[in-house]
C-alpha cells in the first residue's frame, strides 16, 4: 500500500512536472483535454473496466471506397445480374452457393466455412433512405450514424463511449491507422490510433543522450510499470494499476492523478504487449493482415478494449474491377480466417464480435471500362462465436432500381442497434437517437 509520503510525492510530480512540463512533452491523440478538465470528470464518474463487466469485444472493419456488393453476395441466379454484367459477372459453377438464389464470391471459401461452422451472418440489401454517393458523406454518414439530411458532429462509436464508457481507461477504443475514425469522434476525448504499436509511445521532454529523460524515468517508477508483468487476457486490470491499491482506496485526487498517468502509460502497456504476444497463426501479407494482427495480439495481451476499428481500402473500382475486387476479397478473406484461428487458439473468438461496412455499393450495370460506378445497398458480414447464423433481410432487386441503383432493404442503424443492444449491452436509443427494428443475428 502507498504511504502518505508516496502518495503526496505523487501529487507533486504530477503539479511540478505534468502541469508545468506538459507544453514540453509529446502527447498521445486521446490527450486533448486539461489536468483540469479531467478533473472535473473525476469528481462525478466512476470509472470502468474497458472490457465491462461481460468481456464483450466489438471489431468494426472498413470496406473503404465502396464495395461491390453484387459481386461480394452474388444473386447468381438472377437473370438480370447476368444481362448487367457481361463481362463482371461471376460464373455460375464457381458461387459459393448459400442458397438457391445467391452465394458468395470464389474467393471467400474461409467465410463460407464460418457460415457453415454457424459463425457468420450476412445482413443483405444495408443501407439508408436518400443515399448518397460521395465517398466523403456517405462514410459520414456511416459512422456518425446520421440522417442523410443532417450533419452529426459524433460518431456513433464515440457517442457510446460517452454515454455508457465515461472514466474508462483511453483505450477503450482502439483504431488502427494513421488517424482517428470519425466513429470515434466524442465530446469526451477517448480512443487511441496508431499504425504499429512499436511506434506508439508517450516521451517526457526528450534527453541529450537519447534515453529517457529523468521525468519520464520517475513517472515510469511512480506508476510500477513493468512490462514483463503485463496482465493476462482474462485479468481485466486496468493499464498501470499501481501494486497494492485499487480505484476505491483513492481520493478523487489520487483518482484524478490515476486517470492522468493511465492515459500516459497506455503507450507503455501497449508495447509490452506488442512485444511479449507473438501469434503462430500465419498471417497473409497487406495492410489489413497487419491490422487484424495487432488487433489480435492486444486482445491476447488483455488490453482492457471495448471496440477495435481496421480498415481496408481500394474498392472504388471504376476500371478493371474483376481482378482488382478478386485480390480485395482475397485479402478480406485470408486474413478474417488468420484472425478467426487466432482467437481460437487464444479462447477469446466467444468474446469478439467483428462487423464489416462500406459506405456504399456499386451500380447493378458494369461500365465501359470494366468497372462499376458509386451506387447504393450492399451487404455486410457479422461474424463471431456468437452469431447466429444465416441471410437476413431480403436481397434487393435487380430489376426494381432507383435510377439503376439498388433499393436498401435494411437500415445500417438497425445493424449497429442490434450490436449496442445485444452486444455491448447499452440501450441503442441513448447513442442513435431512436429505436431501430432490431434483427436476430446475436
Amino acid at each position: 500500500m502507498k504511504t502518505k509520503n508516496t502518495l503526496q510525492t505523487r501529487r507533486e510530480f504530477l503539479r511540478t512536472s505534468m502541469l508545468g512540463a506538459a507544453a514540453t512533452w509529446t502527447l498521445p491523440v486521446f490527450l486533448e483535454k486539461t489536468f483540469f478538465a479531467l478533473d472535473a470528470i473525476a469528481a462525478k464518474a466512476v470509472t470502468q473496466t474497458a472490457t465491462g463487466k461481460d468481456g464483450t469485444i466489438l471489431v468494426v472493419l472498413q470496406l473503404a471506397g465502396g464495395n461491390d456488393g453484387l459481386n461480394t453476395v452474388v444473386p447468381y441466379a438472377d437473370d438480370a445480374y447476368h444481362r448487367a454484367r457481361p463481362r463482371l459477372a461471376l460464373p455460375d459453377d464457381q458461387i459459393l452457393t448459400i442458397d438457391h438464389h445467391v452465394g458468395l464470391n470464389p474467393k471467400l471459401a474461409g467465410l463460407k466455412s464460418l457460415y457453415e461452422e454457424g459463425h457468420l451472418a450476412i445482413v443483405q440489401g444495408v443501407g439508408y433512405p436518400n443515399p448518397n454517393r460521395s465517398h466523403f458523406r456517405s462514410t459520414e454518414i456511416w459512422q456518425t450514424a446520421s440522417d442523410a439530411d443532417r450533419n452529426e458532429t459524433h460518431g456513433w462509436l464515440g457517442r457510446y463511449f460517452d454515454n455508457c464508457c465515461s472514466g474508462a481507461d483511453p483505450t477503450i477504443g482502439v483504431a488502427i491507422g494513421e488517424e482517428m475514425p470519425q466513429a470515434f469522434a466524442a465530446k469526451n476525448s477517448t480512443g487511441i490510433t496508431f499504425s504499429r504499436p512499436e511506434q506508439f509511445r508517450w516521451r517526457a521532454s526528450a534527453s541529450n543522450t537519447g534515453h529517457m529523460s529523468t521525468e519520464e524515468i520517475f513517472f515510469r517508477q511512480l506508476n510500477g510499470f513493468d512490462e514483463e508483468n503485463t496482465p493476462a487476457a482474462t485479468d481485466g486490470a486496468s493499464i498501470g494499476t499501481l501494486p497494492g491499491t485499487s480505484r476505491s482506496d483513492l481520493s478523487t485526487l489520487d483518482f484524478l492523478q490515476r486517470t492522468a498517468l493511465d492515459a500516459q502509460l497506455s503507450s507503455d502497456k501497449i508495447l509490452a504487449i506488442a512485444r511479449k504476444y507473438k501469434s503462430t497463426i500465419p498471417y497473409p501479407q497487406g495492410q489489413l493482415a497487419a491490422s487484424l494482427n495487432i488487433i489480435a495480439r492486444m486482445i491476447a495481451g488483455g488490453l482492457t478494449t471495448r471496440v477495435y476499428y481496421a480498415s481496408h481500402g481500394g474498392f472504388d473500382t471504376h476500371a478493371g474491377q474483376f481482378n482488382t475486387h478478386g485480390r480485395l476479397m482475397t485479402e478480406l478473406n485470408d486474413t478474417i480466417a488468420a484472425f478467426v484461428a487466432d482467437l481460437k487458439q487464444q479462447g477469446n473468438f466467444e468474446r469478439v464480435l467483428l462487423i464489416t461496412f462500406s459506405e456504399f455499393g456499386r451500380r447493378v450495370a458494369e461500365n465501359a471500362n470494366g468497372g462499376t460506378d458509386h451506387g447504393t445497398a450492399a451487404p455486410m458480414f457479422v461474424l463471431g462465436g456468437r452469431v447466429k447464423p444465416g441471410l437476413f433481410g431480403k436481397h434487393p432487386s435487380l430489376t426494381e432500381l432507383d435510377h439503376g441503383d439498388l433499393k436498401f432493404n435494411t437500415d445500417f442503424r438497425s445493424v449497429y442497434g442490434t450490436v449496442l443492444d445485444s452486444w455491448l449491452n447499452t440501450p441503442s436509443q441513448i447513442v442513435l437517437g431512436r429505436k431501430f427494428p432490431s434483427l436476430a443475428i446475436l
